[in-house]
């Protein structure tokens, strides 16, 4: 069993996840791993391996989640006005439901480039909780899509939108919350809908407003034995103790509006710092028996990488190396213990979605709707490039033999032909 997927099991909910399940933003693990038994298709088009294509109401770039015969995701009808969420049947593509969860009689504007329905859900055995950002937290029931709780009072000002998805901690769902006006994480209980615990971020805020926010989803790492959750905001990246919110150590930079999830693995932390000029930081965590806590910019970094970084992909842990594509499509690998340079290639187009590791290869998935396929070695090598219609902003599900990819108008079900009916 590899080092990822023993921490993925450690860090899981009390429902364990199945090996072809896909419960979050990134994967079982957070970080665009999937599952060892993943074996999806090389090459589709509209007419290759694709099993199912179903129409997906209204607009929304958050990713499909999959638990058994389920796959949920969000999407906002109606401009705006109507956030809903969405369950498709993972076997025949038929819609199971269709509910809306809140209604916004003035939605505020969002970035060109984004959606009312932006965050992922995450899911679990008889629950799937989804967030709007600003405009709520809900959690509903998977069987019958009937809504259990939701919660209204999680308010920030996005200015572009929400797009920090939540996770689930034990008996927690949590958030980052960073607007223009108020900077925070919270837990939610995951039964109730109600704040657990909630920690503003520390620091002096910037004089800007439009300084201060950030669209990150967090990440649960264990450091020398101590459980920590790492959030990415503006002006730093803060590790909390994600049983209280207590702030345990962090890191400074220059950066906002911060997009990509963290990345862990062999003892190092990988964040992008900003948006407009995003840079890669490693660093060694702080913890018990590690850096130790509080202010650790000065002790904790171990390289800073400034070219051909991406700033809204979150980047792609393979072995030893690292996998970026930036937003205007260049390939890049990176030495994980050095930061140096190991290949860099244009691939060309826009990107959103972010890359994934599954079935030996990397899955790239650009804007126009084309998927490139890469080999994961120290040379560049492409090994397909396969074409969709539509737009694609939603980083797809790797689902055993199977691909669910999501489009600005559909969810395909992309499956070699002979693959269709084994497990």
């Amino acid at each position: 069993m590899t080092r990822l997927l023993c921490l993925a099991l450690l860090l899981m909910p009390a429902t364990a996840w199945a090996a072809d399940d896909w419960p979050q933003f990134r994967g079982p693990d957070g970080q665009g791993h999937a599952p060892a038994n993943a074996q999806p298709p090389l090459t589709w088009s509209e007419q290759e391996n694709v099993r199912w294509k179903t129409a997906i109401p209204g607009e929304g770039w958050s990713s499909p989640v999959v638990l058994g015969r389920q796959i949920w995701m969000t999407t906002a009808v109606d401009r705006g006005h109507s956030l809903r969420a969405v369950c498709v049947d993972r076997d025949s593509g038929s819609v199971l439901h269709d509910v809306e969860v809140f209604r916004i009689e003035q939605p505020e504007s969002v970035n060109a480039k984004n959606s009312y329905a932006s965050p992922t859900p995450v899911i679990e055995d008889g629950r799937v909780y989804v967030h709007f950002g600003t405009n709520g937290t809900a959690c509903l029931a998977t069987a019958t899509g009937s809504i259990l709780w939701k919660n209204n009072s999680l308010k920030l000002e996005h200015k572009e939108g929400p797009g920090s998805s939540p996770i689930l901690y034990r008996e927690f769902l949590i958030v980052n919350c960073d607007g223009m006006d108020v900077q925070y994480v919270v837990a939610l209980d995951k039964h109730t809908g109600r704040i657990a615990w909630k920690t503003d971020r520390t620091g002096k805020p910037a004089d800007n407003p439009d300084w201060r926010k950030g669209y990150s989803t967090p990440l649960v790492i264990q450091v020398a034995g101590q459980t920590q959750l790492i959030s990415s905001g503006a002006s730093q990246v803060v590790a909390y103790d994600p049983s209280n919110g207590r702030e345990l150590w962090k890191v400074r930079y220059k950066g906002f509006s911060v997009v990509p999830r963290p990345i862990f693995g062999d003892g190092l932390l990988f964040v992008v710092t900003d948006f407009g000029r995003p840079q890669l930081w490693a660093m060694r965590p702080g913890g018990s028996g590690n850096q130790g806590s509080g202010d650790l910019t000065d002790t904790a970094v171990a390289w800073q990488a400034t070219r051909q970084i991406s700033a809204a992909p979150s980047p792609l842990l393979v072995g030893e190396q690292l996998y970026l594509v930036t937003n205007r499509g260049v390939a890049s690998s990176l030495d994980a213990k050095t930061g140096k340079s190991i290949w860099t290639e244009r691939l060309g187009g826009d990107y959103s979605a972010s890359p994934t590791l599954a079935g030996g290869r990397i899955y790239i998935p650009a804007e126009d709707g084309r998927t490139y396929v890469l080999e994961p070695a120290r040379e560049y090598k492409l090994l397909a490039t396969n074409q969709l219609d539509g737009r694609q902003m939603a980083t797809p599900a790797f689902c055993g033999a199977a691909i669910f990819l999501r489009t600005d108008k559909h969810l395909y079900r992309i499956e070699a032909s002979d693959r269709v009916g084994r497990k």
